[in-house]
């Protein structure tokens, strides 16, 4: 099997995992509205999954139309980088259980979750992303993919997200053991 199919297989299984994020996510937002939970920030959402989504098609689009090759010395780390991030990504979301969401719902009176990683990072989801979106497109040598993308969800994750999902964290009582 070529490089390219299996850098395709890849991206794809990134594809099905974002899914399963989104199925999740579900869920959890209901649980989170049935116990009155709050929604900010709705106005990044779309642009979020729009760069996300933009992110797994230009790797494929890069590497094919580029001709981007596989270099080992790159391609072997970028995908050990991959692989635990999505440990990384999956312990958040096991660590805030219902409470994890790709949107920004905040439970009122339920304290910000402080075990898993939350213990030591405020939003380790983030660094998650940030290391996805350089290593995923850099396991195919996809360079300009990875620029425009951590540049662009730089603009949206500091300019937006990050603001948004303060605010909604700081209506919060004081960090329990939740």
């Amino acid at each position: 099997m070529s490089a390219g199919l299996l850098y395709a297989l890849l991206v794809l299984a990134t594809g099905v995992e974002r899914l399963a994020e989104l199925v999740v996510s579900t869920r959890n937002a209901r649980w989170s509205f049935e116990r009155g939970g709050v929604e900010t920030g709705r106005g990044h959402f779309g642009p979020m999954v729009v760069l996300h989504t933009g992110l797994l098609l230009a790797c494929l689009a890069e590497a094919l139309l580029a001709d981007r090759p596989f270099l080992p010395a790159l391609g072997w780390p970028m995908l050990a980088l991959v692989v635990l991030s999505q440990a990384l990504r999956w312990w958040c979301i096991a660590s805030l259980g219902p409470r994890w969401n790709t949107r920004v719902i905040v439970v009122p009176g339920m304290p910000p979750v402080v075990r898993g990683p939350y213990r030591w990072l405020k939003h380790p989801n983030y660094l998650v992303v940030v290391l996805e979106g350089v290593a995923l497109p850099l396991v195919h040598t996809c360079w300009v993919t990875a620029v425009v993308f951590t540049v662009l969800n730089a603009v949206l994750l500091l300019g937006f997200r990050l603001p948004a999902e303060n605010r909604a964290l700081a209506a919060l009582p004081a960090p329990g053991r939740a």
